[in-house]
C-alpha cells in the first residue's frame, strides 16, 4: 500500500468549485515553503477535478510538504496528500515537458523591485528622533509589503491561520502590493512574523513582515 517517497505529490479532496489558475497560485503559496516547486499540474477535466499534482525539485521537500501539509484546510476542505506513484503516466509526461521547458527570465520587474529600495528609511516624517528606525514596537497586527499583484485575501489567510490567535487579513483597497494581518496578541503575531518573514509567495516577491505602526 505504500508508494516510496517521490517528487512529486498527489493532492486530492480539493475544493472543486475554485477556478483552476487560482487553486494553483493558492497551492504554489502554501507548498513553496518546503522547496522548490518545478510544477504544479491542476486538471478540471471530470476524471481529475478535485486534485493536483505539486512537482517539487527534492524528494525531501515532497516529504515535508507530505507531513506538514496532510489535512491541512484548504478553502475549507482537508487535502489528503500523498506521494505520487513513480509510475505515473501524468507524471512521467509531464517530467517530460517540464524538463524541455526553458526557464523564464524576466529582467525588467526584478530591476523595478529593486527602485523603492533606494529610499530612505530615516527620512520619514513620521518617525520621532531616536527611536529605532528598523523596527516598529510589538503589535498583534502585521503589515505586509512586497506582496505580488495576484494577492488575493483568501491567499494570506491559508499561510497564516496555521498560526495560533489568527483573527483576519485586511486588503487595503487599490493596492495589491500591502496587507495587514491581525492577530489575538503580540506574541502570536511576532510568532507568525518570524516564521513567515520572507516568504516566496511567488519566485520573484519575497514577503517582507514588520509590525503596523501603533
Amino acid at each position: 500500500m505504500d508508494i516510496r517517497p517521490n517528487n512529486t505529490i498527489y493532492i486530492n479532496n480539493l475544493n472543486e468549485k475554485i477556478k483552476k489558475e487560482e487553486l494553483k497560485k493558492s497551492l504554489y503559496a502554501i507548498f513553496s515553503q518546503f522547496g522548490q516547486i518545478l510544477d504544479i499540474v491542476a486538471l478540471k477535466t471530470l476524471k481529475m477535478r478535485g486534485q493536483a499534482f505539486v512537482i517539487f525539485k527534492e524528494i525531501q521537500s515532497g516529504t515535508n510538504a507530505l507531513r506538514s501539509m496532510q489535512g491541512f484546510p484548504f478553502y475549507d476542505k482537508p487535502m489528503r496528500i500523498q506521494y505520487s506513484k513513480s509510475d505515473s503516466d501524468v507524471i512521467a509526461k509531464i517530467k517530460g515537458t517540464f524538463a524541455e521547458r526553458p526557464k523564464k527570465i524576466r529582467p525588467p520587474p526584478s530591476s523595478n523591485d529593486d527602485a523603492p529600495k533606494k529610499k530612505k528609511k530615516n527620512k520619514d516624517p513620521n518617525r520621532v528622533p531616536g527611536t529605532n528606525n528598523a523596527e516598529q514596537p510589538p503589535n498583534q497586527i502585521l503589515f505586509l509589503t512586497n506582496l505580488p499583484d495576484e494577492t488575493s485575501e483568501m491567499m494570506l489567510s491559508m499561510l497564516f491561520n496555521q498560526f495560533p490567535g489568527f483573527k483576519e487579513v485586511r486588503l487595503v483597497p487599490n493596492r495589491h502590493d500591502i496587507a495587514f494581518v491581525e492577530f489575538e496578541n503580540e506574541l502570536q503575531s511576532g510568532a507568525a512574523k518570524d516564521a513567515l518573514q520572507g516568504f516566496k509567495i511567488t519566485p520573484t516577491h519575497a514577503m517582507k513582515i514588520s509590525f503596523a505602526k501603533k
